[in-house]
């Protein structure tokens, strides 16, 4: 299985069990704060501190497995952001709000750039290696897509309750 949708099917499962156990008294600002955390902690967090991992240190095979050259020194960097950004999601379980926040756009800036890389990637040089046209599209697209969407559902309903967001 795919290490991404690995990640993102076991954040979706303990986000599951966490919205389960807490459904007596579950609010959506509290449904959404649950859907955000674990998609953060596992789908960027996790995911990515393995995604960096593997690109620095097993750049050859991860090169195949993208269709790019061995050797480009961009691995390495690409392994240094994914890590960067893998710390910051697992350190979303600790800190809120805002953190939350810098994250989603570091997520949508990273993701997206990347996405697009990838797809002009597949119409340019048709290159539709696994690790270029596969599930790494919706990860680079739709994660980020997600995660906005859930943190202006839950401002909404926050706006809505008149209430403030959670504190740091």
């Amino acid at each position: 299985m795919d290490p991404f949708l690995f990640f993102f099917a076991l954040a979706i499962f303990i986000a599951a069990l966490h919205l389960y156990r807490e459904r007596q008294e579950l609010s959506r600002i509290r449904a959404y704060e649950i859907l955000l955390v674990w998609l953060l902690v596992f789908a960027i967090g996790f995911n990515d501190i393995l995604a960096g991992l593997a690109h620095i240190f097993m750049g050859p095979e991860i090169a195949a497995q993208i269709g790019w050259p061995p050797g480009s020194p961009f691995q390495y960097e690409v392994g240094c952001a994914n890590l960067a950004l893998g710390v910051v999601g697992v350190l979303c379980y600790r800190f809120r709000d805002h953190f939350w926040l810098g994250t989603i756009l570091a997520c949508l800036v990273f993701g997206w750039g990347a996405g697009i890389g990838h797809v002009r990637d597949i119409l340019v040089n048709a290159t539709f290696a696994p690790y270029n046209a596969g599930p790494i599209l919706l990860y680079d697209f739709g994660v980020p897509l997600l995660l906005v969407a859930l943190w202006l559902l839950q401002g909404r309903e926050i706006a809505r309750m008149g209430m403030q967001g959670p504190a740091n």
